[in-house]
């Protein structure tokens, strides 16, 4: 079984709360693909300077925010972890030349909880992430995937779990439903583009050739999940723009499935599920 690989838009922390239609699409998107037999995030909340992976027994829930509903830290997603994955994500890096290290502590970041505690309520697959290197760029991101992509035919989901858009400094005064000003949709219509036609070089300098690109990031720790999910379906993957909404305006919550040009372009149920969002 050869899994896609995903970038998802996790969006606030509060995302399992709101109604929106990014949380309504989360929620029934985990029935709609094969069954992972585990799951590794690569979460923009987890910051290293060298690629670290988590190898833990079960994970604990990691509140990594402040100034919430109370509701929201009552949350947990005790997945349990999977060692056995996590060496052998560490050793595909490591084969492909780059340096890694093994956490064996370290629960589940908001990125990789939030999204999949609606995915998989019921926090029964394993579940593994591994963090990202901002100072490294889009490229150092897109090669860890490729490294990583092996573990998509034994059967792992490989998320990267970021957002498309995240200026923060734009939050305020924004209410869950608000659409998105000019300025986040002409960023996101344009790394849309790039992606349907396979402009990886494009991709790989969007800083320079998308528009509004560094009000939309002024850091990058939120985009660098999607080149390794991009990565992950080797040189020549096909991306599809599964959904795409925006929450508080200026974060845009789209979701892309990224597969190999020989792999089906999506499921009977995903094109069920695509029908229903049209």
């Amino acid at each position: 079984m050869t899994m896609p690989s995903l970038f998802l838009s996790h969006g606030a922390p509060t995302l399992p709360l709101t109604d929106t239609p990014a949380r309504a699409f989360l929620s029934g998107f985990g029935a709609t693909i094969a069954r992972p037999t585990a799951i590794l995030v690569i979460s923009a909340h987890w910051e290293t300077s060298v690629p670290t992976i988590g190898a833990v027994d079960r994970n604990d829930t990691i509140h990594d925010f402040g100034g919430f509903p109370q509701a929201l830290y009552e949350l947990r997603y005790p997945a349990p972890g999977t060692p056995a994955v996590a060496a052998r994500a560490s050793d595909l890096l490591r084969a492909d030349g780059i340096a890694c290290r093994v956490d064996r502590s370290r629960g589940l970041d908001h990125g990789a909880w939030v999204p999949l505690l609606l995915m998989y309520p019921q926090a029964d697959i394993p579940v593994l992430q591994l963090s990202v290197q901002p100072h490294l760029g889009p490229r150092h991101h897109l090669l860890m995937g490729r490294a990583l992509a092996p573990l998509r035919q034994q059967g792992v989901l490989i998320i990267g779990s970021g957002s498309l858009t995240h200026d923060l400094s734009e939050f305020r005064g924004h209410g869950p439903n608000d659409p998105a000003p000019a300025w986040v949709n002409a960023f996101a219509d344009w790394f849309h583009s790039a992606l349907a036609s396979g402009r990886n070089e494009d991709l790989l300098d969007y800083r320079r050739q998308a528009p509004f690109a560094v009000k939309n990031h002024p850091s990058e720790e939120h985009l660098l999940p999607l080149y390794t999910a991009l990565g992950a379906a080797g040189e020549n993957a096909r991306a599809e723009r599964l959904h795409a909404s925006s929450t508080y305006g200026i974060l845009r919550m789209d979701v892309y499935a990224f597969r190999a040009p020989d792999e089906s372009v999506r499921s009977e149920s995903e094109d069920r599920l695509a029908q229903t969002m049209s």
